[in-house]
This record gives structure tokens, sequence and C-alpha cells, in this order.
């Protein structure tokens, strides 16, 4: 048995090893268990202020400061963004199409339709376009507060 056990070790130690190589970003990765991106977004309710570990491919990374990423789900037109504190972890530019692991809490942001044009007119204004505001209303989207991550 413990011969059985050892050999297992030998072939599934770089596994474990290799899931996190990479880039690392922030703290070391404390989680074990990843929690499906879906999961998070069809019942945020139930992670909102809880720890998760999330992979996904880097499908955005704020071109000004680097101070968050989008990471696609799971499932199709699904995506979470990554939000970290200004200079705490800087993600590149040259990160976005790789696939990263992030550990972090789950949390809510709601705007008024007010907060929301004024945010859409900033945005817009960063990137030199006009906004669309015909259809803005008061809203809420889930975020991860990053803590740390590697990226492959």
């Amino acid at each position: 048995m413990k011969k059985i056990v050892a050999i297992s070790l030998v072939f599934l130690l770089p596994f474990s090893i290799s899931a996190l190589s990479g880039k690392k970003y922030g703290k070391d990765i404390t989680l074990k268990t990843k929690t499906a991106i879906s999961a998070i977004l069809e019942k945020p309710a139930d992670y909102i202020g809880k720890k998760v570990l999330v992979e996904g491919l880097v499908v955005g990374v704020c071109e000004n400061r680097g101070c968050w990423m989008q990471l696609a789900g799971d499932k199709p037109y699904t995506k979470i963004k990554i939000k970290v504190k200004d200079g705490e972890i800087v993600f590149p530019m040259t990160e976005k199409g790789k696939k990263a692991l992030v550990e972090g809490e789950v949390y809510q942001i709601t705007w008024t339709k007010e907060e929301r044009i004024e945010q859409l007119k900033a945005e817009a204004k960063e990137h030199g376009s006009q906004p669309d505001l015909s259809n803005v209303k008061d809203t809420s989207w889930v975020q991860i507060r990053g803590i740390g991550a590697v990226i492959q």
C-alpha cells in the first residue's frame, strides 16, 4: 500500500506544482479547491464575502494602471473582473490571452443610474469615444477583490 501511495505522489506532484507555475502576482495562493466562475455568477449571494479560487483565460487588462483583469468563465459569454488595490498588484497588458489562477474575495458593486452614467462618461473619455447612455439603469455586478494570482 505504501508503495502505491509513493508511486502516486511521484506522478501527481508534478501536476500540482505545474498548476502553480508561472508569473506570480500578489500573495501566495492558499486555496486548493477551484470555484467555477459560472457558479459565482449564477448564485452570487452564496459567495459574497467568501474567498474563492478561480481559473480562466485573461480576456482583459486595465490599460492605465493594471489594476484589474477580466477572466473568461467556464461557460460561453461569461467573465468576471478581478480588481486589485491600485499599485499593490499590477497586471501587465502582456498577460492578456494567458491562463490565470486567482484567489480573492467575492463582492458586489451597486450603482444608481446617475452613478453609472458618470462612470460610462469617464470610461469613454479615457478611450476617446462617446458613451452609449440610451439603456443605462440602476445596476450591480459581482467582482473578485484579488489577493494573489499565477498567470501561465
